[in-house]
């Protein structure tokens, strides 16, 4: 199975676009599965989020049309709506016919993450093609528990959605996704940003992981681009 990983430089605050962008971005991959970065339908644009409830997502939104019409997989993070009146920094998983999988909110937020979303508390797993995805956000991934729980359910790929920004982001990307395909014995997919991202400027190098922490595949840290690696 050929997955990806894109990252991209989003449109603040503008779902239907940003969702225009990703699956435009995605196509030329071939792949089965294309993972995304944290908040890729709007940016890392918290303040936003904060205020305009017309930028959470529910499932079935409208505007994610280009993307669930793709013809392949989708993992897309996003605001998404929940029932306590905050929204959830959310991922929706999609078939290749569009079809809702399964969701995940990200468990552990990350400093002033808390005062505008609601943490998640439950693992989203999922099966495509006889493959089990373990999804996770960011920081989430500094929890190695979250990780060991997927590798024990059975999970063979590990799905990042992050933003690691430039600085200490490039240290991250280049220690702790590898380590934890190594000491999980995962493949690790990780999608970054790349360029301005909200308060943070993304660092790229979207990368894939293989079992035992060898790189078959890095994105640049300049370009919106995709990079694909097959598993298995």
């Amino acid at each position: 199975m050929r997955i990806a990983a894109a990252q991209l430089t989003c449109v603040p605050a503008d779902v239907p676009a940003n969702a225009r962008r990703l699956a435009a971005l995605a196509a030329p991959a071939g792949a089965a599965l294309v993972v995304f970065p944290e908040l890729s339908l709007t940016g890392y644009e918290t303040e936003a989020l904060r205020h305009r409830e017309e930028l959470w997502v529910r499932a079935d939104d409208p505007r994610l049309a280009p993307v669930r019409a793709s013809g392949f997989a989708t993992v897309v993070n996003c605001a998404t709506v929940t029932e306590d009146g905050r929204p959830a920094i959310g991922i929706l998983v999609f078939g290749r016919d569009g079809e809702l999988i399964t969701t995940y909110r990200k468990q552990h937020l990350f400093a002033h993450e808390s005062d505008v979303f609601v943490a998640g508390a439950e693992d989203g797993a999922f099966e495509l093609d006889g493959v089990r995805f373990a999804p996770a956000t960011c920081f989430d991934n500094y929890f190695p528990a979250l990780v060991a729980r997927g590798a024990a359910t059975g999970c063979q790929v590990h799905l990042a959605s992050a933003l690691d920004g430039t600085g200490g982001g490039v240290d991250e990307l280049t220690t702790l996704y590898p380590r934890l395909a190594e000491e999980h014995a995962l493949y690790v997919v990780v999608a970054d940003h790349v360029g301005p991202a909200g308060p943070w400027t993304g660092c790229g190098r979207s990368a894939a992981h293989a079992p035992g922490g060898a790189l078959p595949a890095q994105a640049d840290a300049a370009s919106p681009m995709i990079v694909t690696a097959d598993i298995g």
